[in-house]
């Protein structure tokens, strides 16, 4: 039975009124627009001082390009800033259904909380998961939520390791849990949670959709599941994924400056997003019957890499669930909702690769019947996030090859330095907004490990980020030109572990970035030198790609950066319970000390012990396309017989 829908002028959910919002996405509108205008003003003046060559025009068009996304997030931030502490009812006014998050409505939906793998560690995610399971007992309330492993192996020693996993971990998983593997992974991870709706969805108001890295708090869990229980037609619930504590000095920097760029920068997008908020396909409820009536994906024409199955499907899912007359909100606030980021520039620049790829699916969406405009314009904006990058490295390019052909001087060289500045600062404010928050509120530098340390964080964040900055845009730009061409990447399972990067390897994958800054650098110097100190950023992130990517993989370097505490997170200083259940406190720290303590993120010695191979509920036994069939009969009998009972241990082939 469909909820009721609100009265029109209202939001599906009746949280707000459908011109408010009308009127918040028109001031977010003409805020862009006209800073967009200001800046192509400003860099029209630089490049046209001396007269127009088609070189001043392809580097105005890549301002264009390139600017619009940066300035988007200096006004959500500085959004989120102002309501963090320029209103009381800063959150109320972004996020009005937080108000029934700490309800104490009695429990009444089922909820499937659903972990794929795909040739992961089987170990590293089972652990996450079964902390997650007593994290829920531990609020009474774990008997509504039931657990299922999606798996789309085809390692043969990735399957044999989560089946031995499963049989280790079995006495924190419980009882309530399935495990299921398809031999085909048809559709990627859309495919194999579509498969598992398809099974399993009727018995279950809503799902939780976890990736191998995710780990959430019971508490947190709760609270949005009283939200979707109080707001039939909220669809989608997306929580604030951060960063969990990392040993990696890569991830460490990596993540403290992502925690605090995304806070006010959620919080902001929030206030004028509304109802068509974020997906981004893990840590979030969603309600279980719309999404299988309504956001079946569309097979895209073609072949891949831009054709065929959707590739990044959260996004599209999103606006397929706002089509059908739901809302998709996300919680702009830290609670117990955290993911892992990749431990080496390598690994991060594969990631993006892929999400890049996926993106760029998206061209062949936005004519696609029904959307909201809103969905339709966020559909957009993933792509021209990417396109960015390719935006400023041709204008870099474009500014050297101005240099060669003499034409330094028809550039206004003052005005277009300032202009440089200002767009620095600009991309830095998600993170200054971040910083700002911290400071304003009253022993919050304190959960970082002191002003001091926080104030060290920053510093090395920002030097971390100019520095990657380059090379990961030249590496997108490369990218894409291939995925014109064809070429595409894997999708497989990601390293999570730090690792120490060998030199070798980091010249195979950056050498072409560290060729291109030592050209752009050479044409710099012989043209116009006293543009170097301007160029220096750019320059160093390229040049300095190998040794930045080693360096910052180095096992050293993360184990010093965790004992000085520099670019801590909260969770490593007063770790909560359900990550104490996933990282061991490293011993000798100090931990009594103040309540300090390091981590060392890998399974605890708890999380080993359990019942012997091929024994207990969650073993996965004959996976092969026979054990399918078997599967499948023996899921509906249950489904027909049990569909409000909580289903016992078995494994699905």
């Amino acid at each position: 039975m469909r909820p009721p829908r609100a009265p029109r002028r209202l939001t599906p959910a009746g949280l707000q009124p459908r011109r408010m919002l009308a009127r918040r996405r028109a001031t977010a509108a003409a805020l862009n627009l006209g800073s967009l205008a200001l800046v192509l003003a400003g860099a029209a003046h630089a490049f046209g001082a001396g007269g127009w060559s088609v070189s001043d025009a392809v580097a105005l068009a890549c301002v264009a390009v390139g600017a619009p996304w940066t300035i988007m997030g200096f006004w959500n931030a500085l959004i989120g800033l102002w309501l963090a502490h320029g209103r009381r009812d800063g959150l109320a006014a972004a996020a009005p259904h937080m108000a029934a998050a700490d309800s104490d409505a009695p429990l009444r939906a089922r909820v499937a909380v659903a972990m794929a793998l795909r040739n992961e560690d089987a170990e590293r995610a089972l652990t996450r998961l079964a902390a997650l399971r007593e994290s829920l007992d531990a609020t009474g309330q774990g008997a509504h939520f039931d657990l299922f492993v999606l798996s789309d192996s085809d390692r043969p020693e990735a399957i044999a390791a989560e089946e031995a996993a499963l049989a280790r971990l079995a006495p924190r998983l419980g009882p309530r849990l399935i495990y299921r593997r398809r031999p085909l992974n048809a559709g990627w991870k859309a495919g194999n949670i579509r498969d598992f709706l398809r099974r399993w969805g009727g018995g279950y108001e809503l799902f939780l959709p976890l990736d191998s890295d995710s780990l959430m708090s019971g508490e947190t869990v709760l609270r949005m599941t009283r939200i979707m229980q109080a707001h039939p037609r909220i669809g989608i619930l997306q929580s604030l994924a951060v960063g969990a504590p990392a040993r990696s000095a890569f991830a460490r920097i990596f993540q403290f400056g992502m925690r605090h760029g995304m806070r006010s920068f959620t919080l902001g997008a929030a206030w004028w997003h509304g109802d068509c908020g974020p997906y981004w396909g893990h840590n979030a409820l969603v309600r279980v019957a719309p999404f299988r009536r309504h956001c079946r994906l569309p097979r895209l024409p073609g072949r891949p890499p831009l054709g065929g199955a959707i590739l990044s499907h959260d996004q599209v899912e999103a606006a397929l669930m706002r089509r059908a007359g739901y809302e998709c909100r996300v919680m702009p606030v830290e609670a117990g909702s955290w993911e892992e980021n990749p431990p080496t520039l390598l690994d991060f620049t594969r990631r993006d690769l892929r999400w890049c790829q996926g993106n760029m699916q998206y061209w062949g969406l936005l004519g696609l019947r029904g959307l909201k405009p809103m969905s339709r314009f966020q559909l957009f904006a993933a792509i021209a996030m990417y396109l960015a990058a390719p935006a400023w490295m041709l204008m870099t390019a474009t500014a050297a090859f101005k240099l060669l052909e003499g034409g330094a001087g028809q550039v206004d060289a003052a005005f277009a330095a300032s202009m440089m500045l200002v767009m620095f600062s600009v991309s830095l404010f998600p993170k200054i907004a971040g910083w700002i928050d911290v400071a304003l509120r009253p022993g919050e530098a304190a959960r970082y490990g002191g002003r001091l340390r926080f104030a060290a964080g920053a510093a090395v964040e920002t030097v971390f980020s100019m520095l990657m900055a380059p090379a990961v845009a030249f590496r997108t730009t490369l990218f894409l030109a291939g995925l014109a061409a064809g070429r595409s990447v894997v999708w497989g399972a990601q390293a999570r572990d730090a690792y120490a990067l060998g030199w070798g390897q980091a010249a195979r994958g950056l050498w072409m970035q560290t060729l291109f800054g030592l050209g752009l650098a050479a044409a710099v110097w012989a043209r116009a030198p006293e543009a170097l100190p301007w160029a220096a950023p750019v320059l160093a992130g390229l040049c300095l790609a190998i040794p930045f990517a080693v360096l910052t993989a180095a096992p050293g370097l993360g184990r010093a950066m965790a004992r000085a505490r520099v670019c801590a997170v909260p969770e490593e200083l007063a770790p909560p319970p359900v990550l104490s259940g996933v990282f061991d406190l490293e011993p000798g720290d100090g931990a009594a000390a103040g309540g300090e303590a390091a981590f060392d993120p890998r399974p605890t010695a708890g999380a080993a012990q359990g019942a012997e191979p091929g024994a207990g509920p969650g073993t996965a036994q004959g996976a092969g396309p026979g054990a399918e069939a078997r599967a499948s009969a023996k899921a509906a009998r249950a489904s027909a017989s049990g569909a409000g009972k909580p289903p016992a241990a078995r494994a699905a082939g």
